[in-house]
This record gives structure tokens, C-alpha cells and sequence, in this order.
């Protein structure tokens, strides 16, 4: 089954099951008058819009190159993961801004069961949060792995509110007030995760290179083709779940020119072949020669 076969069926489960936690905490909440259950349940409802997302880049991304996106569609993952950060900034913002409004209104101490629905959600959480994590690992999708920190945020999210509501059922007179503290900070971490996320898919956007162990593990693959000299520039570029690699291949320059075509085609391949992760690779051949070596060091041509 390919990876984004495997991401979409893990999208499609997380939005069950945060349907079923939403409209749990929710109920539960505004029986048991507990702000902080309610928030959590709304956080919640957000997270099956944002699973939703996910679903449909991953969806987007797999389908095939074209005359007009030569590259493939993999930018809809990483923009699905840029909408699902938007969408925690303005969640967040309107949870805290309720939940902060309901500070100077009268205060009503929740019922006991209003824990229930976060204990169960948090549990549940942890483990969803953990298989897609390793998931996004695995087929590096920036929009698995946003889905990811936003389960952990549940769990976040889902402690300080279940903390909140213990501390107005331990004492009502002096901490009834927390409830409603603790549906604010579960919005701020909402916030918090979602500024996050857009910074990191914004990277990619602007095609931010990877770490030096990947890079420099590309350059070790391409060096082992016999017949490769060396490698004078390698640049990398995210689309999707995959990158594209366009590298600078110095070859023996009395080579013909068929010849040298030959190990560009071998680097290209085994390339692609070692590293999974990488979609094509563009090689571009120059002539080898050690003795610039020196005067490329100082910037000179």
C-alpha cells in the first residue's frame, strides 16, 4: 500500500474518533456547566476539521505529475498542513476569548462527571498522536505530522482542563474561577501549536533545505557511482511528501559526451533507488578539475 494510501486511512480513523470525543465533551460539558470540558470538546471539533485537511492533501498530493505540475501535486499536502496551523491560531483565539468572558459571570461549580469525557480523550489521544507521528516518520508528510502535534495537544489541552475542573470541584468558593482559566489555556496552547505549524510548512514553502546528514548522505549515494568524481553543488527541494534534488556532477572531462550522460543516468538512479524519500534528481555534468580546487575555496572562478 503506498504512503499516501496508508495516510489517508489514518485521517479518515482520527476523524472518527475525534467526532465521537468532540460531541462527548461537549454534551458532558454543558450538562455538567464546566467551561473547560466544553472548550476541549470544541478543540476537538477542530481537530476533525483538521484531520479532514489532511485527508484531502494527502488525496491531492497522489495524484500523478502532469503538463502543468511536472513536479507532482505534493505542495496540497504541505499547504493542507499550512491550513490546519490557520485553523488552530483561529480556534484557539475565539476559545480563549469566551472562555475569558465567562471569568466575571457567576460561577457554578461543575459536576464530578465532567471529568470522565477528558480522561477517556486523553488516553485516547496519546495513542492516535504516537501512531501518526511515527507514521509521518515514515512517509515524511508535513501534514501527519502537524496532525500529530495537534492529538499531543489534545493531551495538553486535555490535562490543563481536566487539572482546572479538579482544582473547582476541590474547592468551589476559591478556585470556581478556574474552570474558565483553564478553558483560556487550553486555547492559548491551541495557539501556541498552531503558530508552530505555520512556521514550519511555511519553510517548505519557500523551499528550505534539509538537515546536513541528508544532504550529505545524498552526496555519499551519488559518489559511490563509479566513474563520479565529485559533487560541486547539491540543492533539495520539499514537494510533498518527497524532494527533488538537483546536483552538479563533476565527471572526467575526456569523456565523450555519451559517456558522461551514462554515469549522470546511474547517479540519478541509484539515488533514487538508496533513498526512498527523494522523488528525481536533476544532474547537471561538469568536468573535473582538481587543480581549481584551491581558487573555488577563495570564490574565484
Amino acid at each position: 500500500m503506498s504512503p499516501e494510501k496508508v495516510g489517508q486511512r489514518v485521517a479518515i480513523a482520527s476523524m472518527f474518533v475525534s467526532a465521537i470525543l468532540a460531541t462527548a465533551k461537549i454534551t458532558v460539558g454543558l450538562h455538567a456547566n464546566s467551561t473547560a470540558v466544553v472548550s476541549d470538546g470544541l478543540e476537538s471539533t477542530g481537530d476533525v476539521l483538521a484531520s479532514g485537511l489532511v485527508l484531502l492533501g494527502l488525496i491531492l498530493a497522489a495524484k500523478p505529475p502532469d503538463a502543468k505540475h511536472p513536479y507532482g501535486h505534493g505542495r496540497m499536502e504541505t499547504l493542507s498542513a499550512l491550513a490546519v496551523g490557520i485553523m488552530l491560531i483561529a480556534s484557539g483565539s475565539l476559545i480563549s476569548f469566551r472562555s475569558l468572558q465567562r471569568v466575571w459571570e457567576v460561577q457554578h461549580a461543575p459536576a464530578f462527571y465532567a471529568m470522565w469525557p477528558l480522561m477517556v480523550s486523553i488516553v485516547a489521544k496519546i495513542g492516535m498522536s504516537f501512531t501518526k507521528w511515527r507514521l509521518s516518520l515514515k512517509i515524511r508528510s508535513s501534514a501527519m505530522r502537524a496532525d500529530a502535534m495537534n492529538d499531543m495537544l489534545d493531551v495538553l489541552s486535555g490535562s490543563t482542563a481536566l487539572f482546572a475542573v479538579g482544582l473547582a470541584l476541590f474547592d468551589p468558593a476559591r478556585f470556581g474561577v478556574a474552570d474558565h482559566f483553564g478553558g483560556a489555556a487550553v486555547g492559548l496552547i491551541v495557539i501556541f501549536t498552531g503558530v508552530r505549524v505555520v512556521r514550519e510548512t511555511a519553510l517548505q514553502l519557500i523551499d528550505t533545505m534539509p538537515d546536513p546528514a541528508s544532504m550529505q548522505r545524498i552526496r555519499q549515494v551519488g559518489l559511490s557511482v563509479p566513474g563520479a568524481k565529485g559533487i560541486e553543488k547539491c540543492f533539495a527541494r520539499k514537494t510533498g511528501l518527497q524532494w527533488h534534488v538537483d546536483l552538479h556532477l563533476e565527471v572526467d572531462p575526456s569523456m565523450s559526451v555519451y559517456e558522461s550522460h551514462e554515469i549522470a543516468t546511474d547517479v540519478r538512479i541509484k539515488i533514487k533507488e538508496k533513498l526512498k524519500w527523494v522523488a528525481d534528481v536533476l544532474v547537471h555534468v561538469e568536468p573535473y578539475l582538481p587543480e581549481e580546487v584551491p581558487s573555488r575555496l577563495h570564490g574565484k572562478s
